[in-house]
């Protein structure tokens, strides 16, 4: 695994965890409107980052 391999991944982790802070910020009804379950917060995050 190349050291580039390695910072594209470690900056996709920061910005999947940093997701996941601001989605867990929100509250039940903004989540509700936006159509996310709290449950779903990781695997969306996961996506939108992609």
């Amino acid at each position: 695994m190349s050291f580039t391999n390695i910072l594209v991944r470690l900056r996709r982790w920061s910005d999947i965890r940093q997701t996941i802070r601001e989605l867990n910020q929100l509250d039940d009804h903004e989540l509700n409107d936006l159509g996310i379950g709290r449950w779903r917060i990781t695997e969306i995050a996961k996506r939108c980052v992609g």
